[in-house]
């Protein structure tokens, strides 16, 4: 299977806008799943019988077909990026949702009292003591989330949107490889720096986990 090189030189404009539509599609889902899932993790934390049910149900959002969920959305928001996002967001709850929480559960019971007993509110210990120790299994939920719906963008295709996706439609329609290729190519490109780059949003963020590696 050859790829043709020339082709790729007369439609780099369009790969890098195809490339960025991709990412831009995927990280606003990324964010959207995060504005959604912190409270609702918070939630499942602090009132234990909601836990499963939230769980349970972002379990259940999971299992569906991601082409389902772009139909079932078309009469709401029609064939348009909103759709896209929409459908990426529901995907990254169920990674988002779990991690926060485990995040959250993590923490241990004694530092919280020690902040309580300090005279911190339960909302000031949530956002100066609990998130930030949590903040490490969040961003590994953070990152499998990304690297998800960077690998899922290609299937809103189908609905007109899809990014990198369409790459392949043109591919397979005249049985041409070398769109197909690039577009594969291209993919795991962007899985691969979005990873490295929250890799090192991580490491700026919990300095403090350098230290405990140091000190150990």
């Amino acid at each position: 299977m050859s790829v043709d090189w020339s082709w790729i030189s007369d439609h780099t404009g369009d790969l890098t806008t195809l490339a960025l539509a991709h990412l831009q599609a995927a990280l606003t889902a990324v964010l959207l799943g995060l504005a959604v899932s912190l409270p609702l993790a918070v939630i499942a934390h602090r009132v234990r019988p909601l836990r499963g049910f939230l769980l349970g149900l972002s379990n259940v959002l999971f299992t569906v077909p991601s082409i389902a969920v772009f139909v079932l959305l078309l009469p709401v928001s029609g064939l348009t990026r909103t759709t896209t996002v929409i459908g990426l967001t529901i995907y990254t709850l169920v990674v988002l949702l779990r991690n926060t929480v485990e995040g959250l559960d993590s923490v241990p019971a004694r530092t919280k009292e020690a902040a309580k007993a300090m005279g911190a509110r339960p909302l000031r210990t949530l956002l100066t003591v609990e998130l930030p120790l949590a903040l490490p299994v969040i961003m590994a939920g953070v990152r499998i989330a990304t690297v998800m719906a960077i690998s899922l963008v290609s299937v809103a295709t189908y609905i007109g949107d899809g990014g990198l996706g369409q790459l392949f439609t043109d591919g397979f329609q005249r049985n041409f490889p070398t769109p197909v290729i690039v577009g594969i190519v291209l993919t795991l490109l962007l899985a691969l720096v979005a990873d490295a780059a929250l890799v090192t949003l991580q490491y700026v963020l919990t300095p403090w986990t350098r230290r405990q590696k140091q000190g150990a």
